[in-house]
């Protein structure tokens, strides 16, 4: 039984299995709050806890699918293409949204921490929360952060982007496709970008693209900015 529980494909497997449950259980219920991540996340635990399982005999295999987030997150170019002339035409909003929102993310975390009296390691770990994890990771080490909190606030982040984000723009009657993609992949990366899909192709275009864009500017702004504050 150890042998199994320390191969990486237990990691593997428990990871694709709980994921599954999730994506059953969200499609049965169409209920936002119930996310396929949230809910493997939340089996995970639970499972590792119950069973007495160690963190790093499950990242034997969990590392391996962290490896390959980085050439999933390449694929949404695939609806950026068929939506390359409405690129074109809306350039200049786009990138300025995606450099406001960003710039914006950046000066929220670093107030919000300094007002609830966090540590500056806490702080420079949950700056980098809007963008995507390989590129989060990375800016988190550059700046001084520690990067495993960087992965789970990136991950709550897009998980609560992808529950509230519907909520958002229907409350205040947002229905532009374009402002609409954007503002998801700009706050919340990868996973508020798949509810964006949901909504439909030009949204899950523009929040993919947002994606890239967020992550090139926090990671040349991160450490000016943090410098100036």
């Amino acid at each position: 039984m150890n042998d199994i529980i320390n191969s990486p494909m237990f990691g593997i497997l428990l990871s694709i299995i709980c994921f599954e449950v999730g994506l059953y259980v969200y499609r049965k219920t169409k209920i936002p709050l119930f996310n396929p991540l949230l809910i493997c996340i939340t089996l995970i635990v639970i499972i590792l806890l119950s069973c007495n399982i160690s963190l790093d005999s499950f990242n034997k295999g969990g590392k391996l699918i962290s490896f390959f987030l980085g050439p999933a997150t390449v694929v949404l170019a695939v609806p950026l293409y068929h939506k390359l002339e409405t690129i074109k035409e809306y350039a200049v909003p786009i990138f300025l949204g995606v450099t406001v929102g960003s710039i914006t993310a950046i000066f929220s975390i670093f107030y919000i921490s300094k007002l609830f009296g966090l540590t500056s390691e806490l702080t420079l770990s949950l700056i980098p929360k809007s963008i995507t994890t390989p590129i989060g990771i990375e800016v988190s080490k550059t700046i001084g952060g520690i990067p495993a909190i960087t992965v789970a606030a990136i991950i709550i982040t897009g998980i609560m982007g992808a529950v509230i984000s519907p909520i958002v723009c229907k409350t205040f009657k947002i229905t532009d496709e374009i402002a609409i993609g954007i503002s998801i992949g700009t706050s919340s990366h990868v996973i508020g970008t798949t509810k964006a899909i949901e909504m439909g192709e030009t949204e899950g275009a523009m929040s993919g693209l947002a994606i890239g864009i967020a992550g090139l500017i926090t990671s040349f702004l991160a450490p000016i900015l943090i410098k100036l504050l």
